[in-house]
């Protein structure tokens, strides 16, 4: 049985916090890593909109790419997680399509939208490594914002450590706090750096 984590300490840093997974409208959940994905996703698109005449696109050329690619990069996401989970759905197939349960993979999500760019710049008749330079750039973005809704979730975390840079977690099974790397900020941060990387 996975353990149920709770409050967030960086000792380094003397930070404790306990964030809310989620918050509610009316009694609808609206989940924080949902809104940190789709931040991600939407900052990503307005670069994408800014940058699109340096790399030889239109912004119609970005935002019907965007309209296509994102929900089939969702499906293939929802489908890749599902094949490598059958046993969670094999007793209840339809529960595949109960995607407010949880569970999108992004290997399926970077495959379905590769995929589908590919398509997408052949009906265009756009240079497909145009826009994969492009893409690449948007895909860091998302990347750098969205790796804190894993921080959100209390998941993604690297192995146990004591380091300086240790991530606590308090185990609330046992009540004892529980140190690991902070993955989710490496990879955050290694995201920022390549991109600003690219951009310049």
């Amino acid at each position: 049985m996975n353990p149920s984590y709770s409050v967030i300490s960086f000792p380094f840093l003397g930070l404790e916090l306990d964030p809310s997974r989620y918050f509610q409208i009316g009694t609808f959940n609206i989940y924080y890593y949902a809104v940190i994905i789709a931040a991600g996703l939407l900052l990503a698109v307005v670069y994408g909109l800014k940058r699109s005449r340096h790399f030889g696109l239109t912004e119609d050329d970005i935002l019907d790419g965007v309209l296509w690619i994102v929900p089939v990069s969702v499906i293939f996401a929802r489908a890749y997680y599902c094949v490598f989970k059958w046993e969670d759905f094999a007793a209840d197939p339809i529960s595949v399509l109960y995607i407010r349960n949880g569970g999108l993979a992004i290997y399926g999500g970077v495959i379905g939208a590769a995929l589908c760019t590919i398509v997408h710049c052949r009906i265009k008749k756009i240079r497909l490594t145009a826009v994969l330079d492009l893409v690449a750039l948007g895909f860091l973005i998302g990347q750098c914002v969205g790796r804190w809704g894993n921080f959100i979730n209390r998941e993604a975390f690297g192995a146990p450590t004591e380091s300086f840079f240790r991530m606590g977690l308090l185990n609330t099974a046992t009540g004892q706090t529980e140190y690991f790397h902070p993955t989710f900020l490496y990879e955050s941060l290694w995201n920022l750096v390549g991109f600003i990387g690219l951009h310049f």
